[in-house]
């Protein structure tokens, strides 16, 4: 990879070419069946006067966030950010969102933040150049941002709104992970193809681990004992012991295996109960899945043209994976072990999100530049809506009122 060039995570956001004539009308003969068919009021959930939820979409092309109602299924705003927004996190203790505005190729970076009860901006906090990715701690007060052109970590104080750290990491962070425990930082380098563990306490580095070609997307185990690293320019899922956790709390940090998968592996969808996870093999048009206290691969399933993303269902019960060169969403049942549905959507599927009741699948189609919006009572599209150019990443906040 050149110096300066994107991760393999983000190429595919690059990959687009507007065609949004073709999917207005698809969305229209969407909006017209479901007119005839009509919706009955159980399809949906009952909220109290004061419950908001939103669903807020990147869009890299214009410099926007789409915010859309989930509670009225409605296109609410669009709000200006930073050049290139990429990614988006909610908090987990305050009514924010945290946008990170990648800018122009090697220039510097910024966090945009969303006051969630009115939708505004509230703050935008400098960091370095090319910001990629953001993680939140369980407390909602710090954010670890990982800067692909600065080779560093920002460490932010979102009650103070400001930078309060930086630390080195290898070559063009792609992937920051904060554990559940605030005791280990997790760190995939993309050029340098390595992980670095870092202690967020002081900000050294515990250990480093090389061998893993284009070292993306990271997960950890919710027990803080394991990290699972993407190595998207192979064919592997690098498996990381943990120091300091309950588990192992004189355990140094150390390379547990490296485990073969599909071609292209670009993300890990974990379970909510952390039992197993599911690689998104990009160049196989499958996916892996791995079970989390083995590091065994229990077999690889076809899901369709480009699989890029994965979501499993806060029952565990269920995976959504998005095929990125085609108008797809693949449901696979965890429990059966089999493909249950296809689900058409817009053109070049590539983020999901569900809602807190998980009745409704957010679908953000980069190509055609909208979101689509499915009922997963029965995997079938409900509406499209547009959205700003190129969307790429998508994040839901629920919240009462005071």
């Amino acid at each position: 990879m050149k110096p300066g060039a994107p991760s393999l995570r983000r190429l595919f956001v690059a990959r687009v070419g507007n065609r949004r004539t073709e999917f207005a009308i698809f969305g229209v003969v969407a909006l017209l069946a479901l007119a005839l068919t009509g919706c009955r009021p159980q399809d949906f959930s009952q909220y109290p006067p004061n419950y908001r939820e939103y669903a807020y979409i990147t869009n890299g092309g214009s410099g926007t966030v789409s915010v859309v109602d989930v509670v009225n299924v409605r296109l609410d705003r669009e709000l200006a950010v930073g050049q290139n927004p990429i990614a988006v996190a909610v908090s987990p203790t305050r009514n924010e969102v945290y946008v990170v505005n990648s800018g122009a190729e090697g220039a510097q970076g910024s966090i945009t933040v969303i006051n969630a009860e009115n939708n505004t901006v509230a703050a935008t906090i400098p960091v370095q150049r090319q910001p990629v990715s953001i993680d939140l701690d369980a407390t909602g007060n710090l954010a670890y941002v990982a800067n692909f052109g600065s080779n560093t970590i920002s460490v932010l104080d979102l009650k103070t709104r400001r930078e309060i750290a930086r630390i080195g990491t290898g070559e063009e962070p792609d992937s920051v992970r904060i554990s559940p425990d605030r005791k280990t930082l997790a760190v995939a380098n993309s050029r340098s193809g390595s992980v670095s563990i870092i202690d967020p306490a002081t900000g050294n580095i515990r250990a480093a681990f090389d061998g893993c070609p284009g070292a993306g997307d990271t997960v950890i185990l919710p027990d803080s004992t394991k990290a699972f690293v993407a190595c998207a320019a192979g064919h592997q899922v690098m498996v990381i012991a943990l120091a300091h956790s309950k588990a192992n709390p004189a355990q140094p940090d150390r390379l547990e295996t490296l485990m073969d998968v599909g071609r292209g592996p670009v993300h890990l969808a974990l379970k909510p109960d952390g039992g197993e996870l599911f690689a998104s093999n990009s160049l196989s048009g499958s996916m892996s899945e791995i079970y989390a206290s083995t590091d065994e691969v229990g077999g690889a399933y076809p899901m369709g043209d480009d699989p890029v993303r994965g979501l499993v269902s806060s029952d565990n019960a269920m995976l959504y994976v998005a095929n990125f060169r085609s108008q797809w969403v693949t449901v696979y049942s965890i429990d059966d072990g089999k493909r249950v549905a296809s689900i058409h959507v817009g053109d070049g599927p590539a983020a999901l999100a569900l809602s807190g009741d998980g009745h409704l699948l957010f679908v953000v189609d980069t190509r055609s530049g909208d979101v689509s919006v499915v009922r997963t009572s029965s995997n079938s599209l409900f509406t499209l809506m547009s959205t700003g150019k190129d969307p790429n990443a998508i994040a839901i906040k629920a919240f009462k009122l005071p």
